[in-house]
């Protein structure tokens, strides 16, 4: 008798039970259009806000970094609404790279940066507990 690797039953145990109800789907394409909306103004609109957001540590143009996670938001929202069977890998990676970014806001909260209207400490801080939520969101 072949066993087969628990990672890989698990694997299609989840794609066999990823069924979602009407409200899921309701806030994946909301959660979708949020975020081709804020991708769209990294590269627009919003630049120099973002900017702002971006570490001092990164080596990097922060302009740059603002373009290229503009660019990974855009994807990210565009395969959560439109690829409908990897919609759980999207949801991972929207949630990973919501991770990713979060010293952005934590930079921006220590630094005490104005951007997005938060031009104080206590607005910069409540950000910050929004990013959790914007996490289990995406789960």
């Amino acid at each position: 008798m072949r066993l087969i690797p628990l990672k890989i039953l698990n694997y299609y145990e989840m794609k066999k039970n990823s069924k979602t109800t009407l409200t899921q789907n309701v806030f994946r394409i909301l959660l979708a259009v949020f975020m081709i909306y804020a991708g769209f103004s990294h590269l627009a609109f919003n630049r120099i806000d973002f900017q702002a957001q971006v570490p001092d540590w990164i080596p990097l143009s922060k302009d740059l970094v603002v373009i290229l996670s503009g660019i990974v938001e855009m994807a990210l929202g565009l395969g959560l609404a439109f690829w409908k069977n990897k919609h759980i890998h999207f949801a991972w990676a929207l949630a990973i790279f919501f991770i990713l970014v979060f010293p952005g806001n934590i930079a921006q909260y220590l630094g005490s940066k104005d951007a997005f209207g938060l031009d104080s400490d206590g607005a910069r801080l409540i950000r910050l507990f929004f990013q959790p939520v914007l996490i289990v969101w995406a789960l």
